[in-house]
């Protein structure tokens, strides 16, 4: 949870509710609110010239969305879509602001909410230059990974589906279901019930 519920709310935060593919907000839109899910997933996403589809990340319960285009004055160079049944608290951008500069607290929790997005997107971007599925693949396992206590073989579920494995990392679909299945032969993943332990 970035913020609390309960300081959201103190300060006039609302409850929105999406539906699965309802956009609450799109490219070019302008940042006006701060959003934080209260339950559901969402996903940032964006197309490419060829109308393919690139995921920039997926988010679930207590993250927040897009919060980084508060601090400056620039358009919205994503979507933000509702995957499931989403609860969306949404706070007025200067309210937010204004939160930000009472509360050190939650400033600092938002720079390391922001560090972390950031870490996310470098090592992405030099995972994109390789040609290697299986780096791909691992890469974004091993970010994955890097949140859970329990560091042993297999004992993460990778909570993405195939599609989304593809979309994060610039792979086409078979391409993500081929190495998988490559990276279990060679022991890097097991496969149970057709979910994917790392």
């Amino acid at each position: 949870m970035v913020i609390k519920e309960e300081i959201l709310h103190s300060v006039g935060a609302i409850t929105r509710r999406y539906k699965p593919s309802e956009i609450i907000f799109s490219e070019g839109d302008i940042p006006n609110y701060y959003y934080q899910i209260i339950e559901g997933d969402v996903k940032l996403n964006n197309y490419n010239d060829d109308g393919k589809e690139i995921i920039q990340t997926l988010l679930e319960d207590g993250q927040s969305i897009g919060e980084s285009l508060l601090f400056m004055d620039k358009l919205y160079p994503i979507n933000a879509i509702a995957l499931s049944h989403c609860s969306v608290l949404r706070l007025p951008k200067k309210v937010f602001l204004d939160l930000m500069k009472l509360y050190p607290d939650i400033c600092l929790d938002m720079n390391k909410v922001l560090s972390q997005r950031l870490y996310f997107k470098i090592i992405m971007t030099q995972n994109m230059s390789s040609q290697n599925p299986t780096a791909k693949l691992k890469v974004l396992m091993d970010y994955l990974k890097s949140f859970q206590k329990e560091q042993s073989p297999y004992s993460f579920m990778i909570p993405l589906t195939r599609q989304q494995m593809a979309s994060l990392t610039g792979l086409c679909v078979e391409t993500a279901i081929r190495t998988i299945k490559g990276m279990e032969r060679d022991k890097i993943v097991r496969i149970e019930n057709r979910k994917i332990l790392y």
